[in-house]
């Protein structure tokens, strides 16, 4: 049986996938404002990498109107419900060759929090087909925040988000982690305690408090003000981390993001966190706010990944829809390459 694994995301990419927003009842008033974000946020990535914007049918002129023609970005149309291709694409992996396949896990839009979803359930497949890429089915239900890699065996998660009751209420921890180790190719899980105690929507996922950067380190947000809602929580993340190993034995060096960013958007406060970042070929593309500590957390990120230039994209609209730039990406590894 041919083993793959799951590439870093700091691995070379074919190019990077994202979904056309159109769901009208997530973004109410600020569905005009989130589509110039995710053209911002697709232009922003374009600039290291090809980007694929999947548009839903008859929205696939929209999407090229405000993402522009020779800018990078290709359009296609598929059926769609939302538009959060961290969750709802292929997890992509590699074997020893460098021979690419993707896994199709199940996606029940966050616990049923959305409806439809049987569109999003089935995009998965429907983009391996349209790549050419085999496609390994997973019954389990698992969205691509949820989880971060190493690529040399080592996956971190939260217990928040994938022992919720409303994901896979059928398997219990050790039966999650089997299936993760068995798909993704990794050998050592970490689990967190926690994810956002404001990312009710996703139940916590991790890439809003913790990523890898490098083999055997990880960048997480720490907040410093008392008063954050997870100044205590993510000290109990930091105590997990420096008490874990990796799977090849080796203590995490952990880089700490001392904030993240509120603003107000459509009547309401805004948390944007700058861990919910996409690496691409050669660059960072980060979520900001427009406030002052955008260029400090920028910083951090850029001592996290150096040789990359690290952009800052306004990503306040996405955030009031539960997310960030990563959340709204899935890279596409190059094939034939070093795993």
């Amino acid at each position: 049986m041919t083993e793959f694994r799951m590439p870093a995301e700091w691995s070379s990419h074919e190019g990077c996938l994202m979904a056309w927003p159109t769901r009208e009842d997530l973004w109410g008033s600020v569905l005009a404002e989130v589509k110039e974000e995710y053209a911002n946020v697709a232009r922003a990535i374009a600039a290291f990498e090809p980007v694929t914007m999947v548009a839903p049918p008859g929205f696939g002129e929209d999407a090229r109107a405000l993402c522009g023609v020779g800018e990078g970005v290709t359009v296609i149309e598929l059926p769609l419900d939302d538009s959060w291709f961290r969750d709802s694409a292929p997890l992509f992996v590699l074997d020893g060759d460098g021979n690419r396949a993707g896994v199709d896990f199940r996606f029940n839009a966050w616990g049923r929090k959305h409806h439809p979803f049987d569109s999003d359930d089935r995009i998965s497949g429907l983009l391996l087909e349209h790549l050419g890429v085999d496609r390994i089915p997973s019954g389990m239900i698992l969205e691509g925040g949820a989880i971060t890699v190493d690529g040399e065996g080592t996956l971190i998660t939260t217990e928040q988000c994938l022992l919720h009751p409303n994901r896979n209420p059928g398997m219990n921890r050790d039966q999650i982690e089997a299936e993760l180790k068995s798909r993704l190719g990794v050998t050592k899980v970490v689990w967190l305690p926690y994810g956002g105690l404001l990312d009710t929507e996703t139940d916590g996922h991790v890439d809003g408090v913790c990523a890898f950067a490098a083999p055997g380190t990880v960048v997480i947000s720490l907040p410093s003000d008392p008063d954050h809602p997870d100044y205590a929580r993510m000290r109990a993340n930091r105590a997990v981390l420096e008490a874990s190993t990796d799977a090849r034995g080796r203590r995490l060096e952990i880089i700490e993001v001392p904030q993240t960013a509120f603003a107000d958007l459509a009547d309401g406060e805004i948390e944007v966190s700058y861990l919910n970042y996409y690496v691409a070929n050669g660059g960072v593309v980060v979520p900001v706010a427009g406030v002052p500590q955008d260029e400090e957390a920028l910083a951090v990120i850029a001592t996290a990944y150096p040789g990359r230039k690290v952009v800052g994209v306004r990503a306040l609209a996405i955030a009031f829809g539960g997310g960030g730039v990563h959340c709204i990406t899935q890279q596409v590894p190059a094939a034939r390459t070093t795993v």
